[in-house]
């Protein structure tokens, strides 16, 4: 497969075709990671560098897993305990990765636009794992494919995203990508949590829970991203559930075969309810902390046949 860029710092601004392309290629690394096989050998002799600026479980995890089945040398710099702690600038750090002559960096920052400035500081291709509130490109992957594998396309679906959209970088990604594949998408949330912008990115917005799922192939629901908030933009956590948490109730006016998503971590009892989340066959969440694994090892694969080997 041919992808046209460096770098994966964003969905916004890709093409179905290479949108397609790499859910194709990470549909190939699902069945292979099902069969116990690897490969090993795909990255021998690259350097995979996790850099995270916030805390992460799913992400760094899985591109660390990743890395190490296609046969990456694997770092994790734990800012916490590194120079950045000291006062280091991000040009600084881009500096030192340089000198260390790193393939490929995973970045997650606070703010929007940190991996895109590293990106043109420092030689190795750069992945966007999540920057502020503005995209998270391989969760949408991963969302895409899990969403493909379920319902066979994406074209034509109704998928409503609901909660906190107006702080989440997955929405932003999601909606980008899925109404670039054809999907009809709806955020679903109180006023104060559905952004300006909504419109503009060709989505429909709805304030009523029930509205919002009527007919829905998927429900993709969003923690309450409370550190990005300002004071008073939500209820309390019982009253957010009560109007706008994902119950049985609520979930029985989307299609009888919709599919639950939720990228992690849940709060329960707050956007979800458990019996929901744990679903035996609505909830889709642990396969997509397995797709996470698979679209993370085709992004690393298509940007390391963009690198020029090491003479």
């Amino acid at each position: 497969m041919t992808y046209p860029r460096k770098h994966l710092l964003a969905i916004e601004g890709l093409e179905p075709p290479h949108i397609a392309d790499l859910l194709d290629l990470a549909e190939s690394y699902a069945l292979l990671n099902r069969s116990g096989k690897t490969q090993r050998d795909l990255l021998k002799g690259r350097t995979l560098i996790n850099l995270f600026f916030e805390d992460s479980t799913r992400t760094r995890t899985s591109f660390e897993l990743a890395g190490k089945r296609l046969g990456a040398d694997v770092i994790n710099m734990s800012v916490s305990t590194s120079s950045v702690n000291k006062g280091e600038t991000l040009l600084d750090t881009a500096s030192t990765l340089n000198a260390m002559h790193c393939d490929l960096l995973v970045v997650r920052h606070g703010q929007s636009g940190a991996p895109s400035l590293l990106s043109q500081k420092v030689d190795a291709a750069v992945i966007n794992a999540g920057d502020g509130t503005h995209e998270h490109p391989t969760q949408a992957l991963l969302d895409a494919l899990t969403i493909r594998r379920h319902k066979g396309r994406l074209e034509g679906l109704i998928v409503a995203i609901c909660g906190d959209i107006a702080h989440s970088r997955v929405a932003r990604s999601n909606m980008h990508l899925l109404t670039t594949m054809g999907s009809r998408v709806r955020v679903v949330g109180p006023p104060t949590l559905i952004p300006a912008e909504a419109a503009r990115l060709g989505v429909e917005a709805f304030h009523d829970m029930k509205a919002g799922l009527a007919g829905a192939d998927v429900v993709m629901m969003l923690r309450l991203q409370r550190e990005r908030m300002s004071g008073g933009m939500v209820p309390s956590a019982r009253e957010f559930f009560r109007f706008y948490g994902l119950d049985a109730e609520k979930l029985a006016f989307a299609k009888p075969d919709s599919i639950v998503m939720h990228p992690g971590p849940m709060n329960r009892g707050v956007e979800i309810d458990s019996a929901i989340a744990d679903h035996p066959t609505r909830s889709v969440i642990g396969e997509q902390v397995e797709m996470g694994v698979a679209c993370r090892m085709a992004v690393l694969d298509v940007l390391a046949r963009g690198l020029r080997r090491n003479v």
